[in-house]
Order: C-alpha cells, then sequence, then structure tokens
C-alpha cells in the first residue's frame, strides 16, 4: 500500500512491434484513465523477457495493469493447437506478463487486465483459451477500420453479487467487442462476474487469491469510459483496490 502523501505507481505491461524498428509500445488510451480516474502514476514496463527484474519491480509497483494488444497468448501456454501465425504471437509479452503478474498476485498486490490482459490472467490461473469465436455476432475480430472497432457493441449479464455488479448496481449493461479470442475453459479460482447475454462468453472475471484484488475484463474499457458504467467501474475499483 503507498505512503499516505504520494500517488500509487501502476506498472502497465507494454508489447512488442515491429515498425521501422523493434519497439515497445503502449496504447496511450490505456494510460489517460490511470491518472484521470484511478489517481495513479504510470510506469511503463518493457515486455522484454530476461531484462525485467520480476522481483525488484512487484516490490517497486502498487499495481499492474495488463493492457489489451494486437497480439494474442501464445498457444503453447496453455496447452492449445498451434494454429497461429507466428506474427499474431509476442512470446516476450507472455513470458513477462506471466512471470510478473504472478509475483505481484503473490505479494497481495492489484492485478487488473484488459482483453488480451484477461485472457493472460485465465491462463495463469490455469485456464485456456479459444480462438473459435471470430467472426462471430458479438466478438469482431481486429481486422476493420480503427473507429469502427470500437462501435460494435453487445449486451453483457453481470453477476448479481460480484464487483462490477455490486458498483455499477446494474445487471445488464452494453460494451464495446474488439477481440478475436475468448475464455474456454475458466482458471481455477476465478469468479465470473459478468457473461455475453446471447452466448454466454464470460466478459468479466475476478479473485482474491493472496489478499490483492485480481480483476479482469473482455471488452475495452479504456474507450469512452465515462460513458459506460461497467467501464467506468472497472476503474474505480482500481482505484479502491490501490488503497486498502
Amino acid at each position: 500500500m503507498p505512503a499516505p502523501d504520494r500517488r500509487p505507481v501502476v506498472g502497465v505491461l507494454c508489447c512488442n512491434e515491429v515498425a521501422a524498428r523493434p519497439v515497445q509500445v503502449v496504447a496511450s488510451r490505456f494510460v489517460a484513465p490511470l491518472s484521470t480516474y484511478v489517481d495513479a502514476t504510470v510506469v511503463l514496463v518493457p515486455a522484454v523477457a530476461g531484462v525485467d527484474d520480476v522481483a525488484g519491480l512487484s516490490a517497486l509497483l502498487d499495481g499492474l495493469l495488463l493492457t489489451g494488444s494486437r497480439s494474442h497468448v501464445g498457444p503453447g501456454r496453455y496447452g492449445g493447437a498451434a494454429t497461429l501465425d507466428d506474427g499474431c504471437v509476442d512470446d516476450a509479452r507472455d513470458e513477462v506478463a506471466l512471470r510478473l503478474s504472478a509475483a505481484m498476485i503473490e505479494a497481495g498486490r492489484p492485478v487488473f487486465g484488459i482483453c488480451r490482459g484477461f485472457q493472460e490472467l485465465n491462463v495463469l490461473f490455469g485456464g485456456t483459451l479459444s480462438a473459435d469465436i471470430c467472426g462471430g455476432r458479438h466478438h469482431r475480430g481486429v481486422h476493420t477500420p480503427f473507429d469502427d472497432q470500437f462501435a460494435h457493441r453487445h449486451a453483457i449479464d453481470l453477476t448479481r453479487d460480484g464487483g462490477l455488479g455490486t458498483a455499477t448496481g446494474m445487471r445488464r449493461a452494453t460494451v464495446n467487442s474488439v477481440h478475436e479470442q475468448g475464455i474456454d475453459r475458466l482458471g481455477t479460482g476465478l469468479a465470473v462476474e459478468a457473461v455475453a447475454s446471447d452466448d454466454g462468453l464470460i466478459e468479466a472475471i475476478s479473485a482474491r487469491p493472496c489478499g490483492g484484488d485480481v480483476l479482469a475484463v473482455q471488452w475495452h474499457p479504456e474507450w469512452d469510459v465515462a460513458g459506460c458504467a461497467p467501464s467506468r467501474a472497472f476503474f474505480d475499483l482500481f482505484h479502491r483496490a490501490l488503497r486498502p
């Protein structure tokens, strides 16, 4: 827990991409709500396996956000079939995300996840992922114009006693849907916070295994935070989790 006279420090995990050269990237929209709604200081964490000092980082950080990404969790991480193109996988991101998340959780510090981060946390808890939702009615992939991706929305049902349901006072809401994979088998110890209303795909999960909150959502709460109650609740709950 941070000292009363300083803002909590939240690590935001980057991804590996290649433009003119290999770079570490994270979309700015993931960072802005952490300042506006969580009142946190942000530290970008490079996804470079073997370089990050996981023990040192977990001692430095008060919380961790696993962001969405254009890459997918490698199937080898959860025993899935090797059906993804190499360009869709970021092995170094997988390695850093899973190791650092585990260290943070074991230290009792909050770890929140968005989209890929949601999937990473399910894998960390022993769950599996599926790619057979690609092209479904509610779960459009990322190969569309950028603005159109986040205009695609669908209804979710919130668990009555879950953190998001309690924070919003809602049983049903509408969220965006920008992903090509989803949860197949739920990880051990994870609770379902929300499901897609029509097909039952898991849309939010939570846990508190070592005293720190774990919360993750399949949609993108960083997009139009003010206009979506469950998205605003996601960041409000992160704010509370950092100040127990």
